[in-house]
C-alpha cells in the first residue's frame, strides 16, 4: 500500500545469536516501526527444517523467506567472508558473552549453515525502491533503529 516500507533482515545463519538479538530489538521497538509503516521480514538462506526450529525456538513474530541459492543476498551485494567473521573484536565480544554465561544458541546437527556469510537490512518503498541499505561489516554490525526508522 501507499506509504508501505518493508524492512528484509537477511540474517547470517540459524544459529547466529547477534541476529537474533537485532530482531529482538526490532521487536522491542516494533510500535516504533507500526508508526513509520515498516514491516519487518527475515530472509534466510536456510533450508526449510532449520527455519521451522528457528522460529519455534526464538518466537520471532516476523514472516520469514528462505533464500537457499541466495540470490537476494547476491543483489545487495553481501558477501561471505572468514576475515571479517573471525577477526579479534568479534572473537573478544564472544568471549564476554562466554565470561558473561550469555546462552548461545545451537544449531541442528543435521544443518550446515555458513558461518561465514553477511547480513544486512534494507528498506524498500512499496515500488521496490531500496530506501536505506546496509551492509553488515562483520556480525556485530548492525543498524540501529533510529536509522532504519530515517528512510525515506
Amino acid at each position: 500500500g501507499k506509504g508501505k516500507k518493508i524492512l528484509l533482515v537477511l540474517i547470517r545463519q540459524f544459529s547466529c545469536l547477534l541476529c537474533r538479538l537485532h530482531l529482538k530489538d526490532l521487536e522491542e521497538n516494533q510500535t516504533s516501526l507500526d508508526a513509520h509503516s515498516v514491516q519487518v521480514v527475515v530472509v534466510s538462506f536456510g533450508r526449510q527444517e532449520g527455519a521451522t526450529h528457528w522460529l519455534k525456538e526464538t518466537g520471532c513474530r516476523y514472516d520469514m523467506l528462505l533464500d537457499p541459492d541466495r540470490k537476494v543476498y547476491a543483489a545487495f551485494g553481501l558477501e561471505a567472508s572468514v576475515k571479517k567473521v573471525l577477526n579479534f573484536s568479534n572473537m573478544l565480544l564472544y568471549a564476554e558473552y562466554v565470561a558473561e554465561n550469555m546462552e548461545f544458541p545451537r544449531g541442528l546437527p543435521s544443518l550446515q549453515d555458513d558461518m561465514f556469510q553477511l547480513g544486512g537490512d534494507f528498506v524498500l518503498d512499496e515500488r521496490g525502491r531500496v530506501l536505506f541499505r546496509h551492509c553488515c561489516q562483520s556480525p556485530t554490525d548492525r543498524p540501529p533503529v533510529e536509522d532504519i526508522l530515517s528512510a525515506q
